[in-house]
């Protein structure tokens, strides 16, 4: 059933809708210009992680490398054996040659 209302009245709820909507603009406001700087930060966000993921790229090709020259070097490096022989060797030289030194005449 509608209700008669008088003008004062009309003109009293119009403003309070009015105020409501513009109350609602203000949120929607604020709520798109917080979506826009946050994309913004987003964005910045994204070109930083690329960066990042590059440079941890870059170091794990290093490592890589590092790892391979580690092997090669271990490869390339001789046993215990063979340092062992080879300082046996020595000392075995030197000893003679202390020896025959000893035999010679002193002039």
């Amino acid at each position: 059933m509608p209700a008669c209302v008088t003008s004062e009245e009309f003109e009293a709820r119009v403003g309070v809708l009015e105020r409501e909507v513009e109350g609602e603009k203000l949120v929607t406001r604020h709520i798109l210009e917080q979506t826009r700087h946050n994309g913004d930060d987003r964005a910045a966000i994204k070109t930083r992680l690329g960066r990042i993921e590059e440079k941890i790229d870059s170091l794990d090709r290093k490592v890589d490398s590092l790892d391979r020259s580690r092997t090669w070097l271990r490869a390339c490096r001789p046993s215990s054996e063979t340092l062992f022989a080879r300082s046996g060797a020595s000392a075995l030289a030197n000893e003679t040659a202390e020896s025959l030194a000893s035999r010679l005449p002193i002039q």
